[in-house]
């Protein structure tokens, strides 16, 4: 096992495009870290930069105590799990296991004893003598990491390994992955676009846009702490909520006021995010997660001093133990590169919003009981303390340690 360190990493294809700009990262020695980002963000470049399959144009990476920058693939120490599986059609799944440990000129019973760890480990001992072919997307997908675990390398480089899997296997090999970490202890690196991945998989996650790093923490900070606008409105699925709003102070304490409604701020909050009351007076973007709703028939009491906002629901997502609740709230959509950048996942094309005019098209993840339909109103109530302000020029979050002094 080995730390992974990226110093001021560039990488610049031909005509000037940059990838990757100036990434330094430090991957702990058994980490799972995580790097997501929309499509176009460096993410696979970086992982393939750390692999060798890509030069690098500028900077270091070290695996372990060594400088890696010009050594070829083979001499990293490293193992990559693909996309695509990547197994020789012609080989049984025991001959693939075992290949690349006979290309290494391994002792016979040393392969065998390591093939049959891995299978074991794997679930696949009853499968070593079928062929890719006669397997199912889960069970090669299973192969293939057990093809990196049998050579027990430094450290294991995952590009998008679950995204061909069906949504019900992909939960169900996240948690094998896991599992597998936890066993191993092998400090991977492991690439997705898939931000519910991030979260449920990394012991860190790595934000990167536009071949730029945005924000490197836990996967609950990442949620709980965004540091700008693209964080939050990139992490967390239904995404955040956004309004144009003013922090006002008046006789009855600080509040934030935004299409028609007015929600009181706590002291606590400006403890908690230091130069938000530079901002009173001046308007700010207003965060609000889906989950920090509740509808108030459905919170039995327990929202006791949560402020109240009454809306109309459009549409009713019903998800079993919980519902998707969208609503119009009366002010334009924010339009800041940030939040377009976060929204339209690195597509060329203009991000489609729905059609609301010019209202905003709101989410609230209320519980079950709640038993709301579209076109009823309701009554939603807020936790103010969870709500997020960010500066409406630079789209940095408004008192995140990052940020002050910036």
């Amino acid at each position: 096992m080995a730390s992974i360190v990226l110093s001021n990493v560039d990488k610049v294809y031909a005509g000037g495009v940059k990838a990757v700009n100036g990434l330094n990262l430090e991957i702990k020695d058994g980490e799972f870290m995580v790097l997501v980002g929309p499509s176009g963000c460096g993410k696979s470049t970086a992982l393939r930069m750390i692999a060798g399959l890509e030069d690098i144009s500028g900077g270091e990476i070290s695996i372990g105590d060594r400088v890696v920058n010009h050594l070829p693939p083979k001499d990293r120490d490293i193992a990559m799990v693909f996309q695509n599986y990547a197994l020789y059609p012609h080989m049984t799944v025991e001959e693939n296991l075992a290949f690349g440990l006979k290309l290494r000129k391994m002792p016979k019973a040393e392969i065998q004893k390591r093939v049959n760890e891995a299978a074991k480990m794997l679930g696949l001992e009853q499968y070593l003598k079928r062929k890719p072919a006669a397997l199912s997307g889960g069970q090669r997908q299973r192969v293939a990491m057990g093809r990196a675990i049998v050579r027990e390398p430094q450290a294991f480089l995952m590009d998008e390994p679950l995204s061909n899997l069906d949504a019900k296997l992909r939960v169900s090999m996240r948690a094998s992955l896991n599992q597998l970490h936890e066993r191993l202890g092998v400090t991977t690196v492991y690439v997705t676009h898939d931000q519910v991945e991030a979260m449920t998989l990394g012991d860190r996650v790595c934000v990167l846009r536009d071949g730029f790093l945005q924000q490197v923490d836990t996967p609950q900070n990442l949620f709980d702490r965004p540091v700008n606008l693209f964080v939050a409105g990139f992490m967390g699925s239904p995404a955040m909520n956004f309004a144009y709003a003013d922090l006002v102070r008046d006789g009855s304490g600080a509040a934030v006021s935004f299409a028609g409604f007015k929600l009181p701020v706590p002291d606590s909050t400006f403890t908690d995010k230091p130069g938000l009351d530079r901002y009173v007076g001046k308007r700010v973007i207003l965060g609000i997660r889906p989950s920090d709703f509740e509808d108030s028939v459905a919170a039995n009491g327990s929202s006791g001093g949560w402020a109240r906002i009454p809306v109309t629901a459009n549409v009713t997502e019903e998800l079993g133990s919980e519902i998707n609740v969208l609503f119009t709230i009366d002010a334009p959509p924010v339009e800041h590169k940030d939040t377009v950048a976060a929204a339209h996942d690195g597509d060329e094309e203009e991000v489609a919003l729905p059609l609301t005019g010019d209202k905003s098209l709101w989410t609230a993840r209320v519980n079950a009981r709640s038993h709301v339909r579209p076109g009823q109103s309701l009554e939603l109530v807020i936790d103010t303390h969870n709500l997020h302000f960010f500066d409406v020029e630079s789209g940095l979050a408004i008192g995140h340690e990052a940020n002050v002094g910036r």
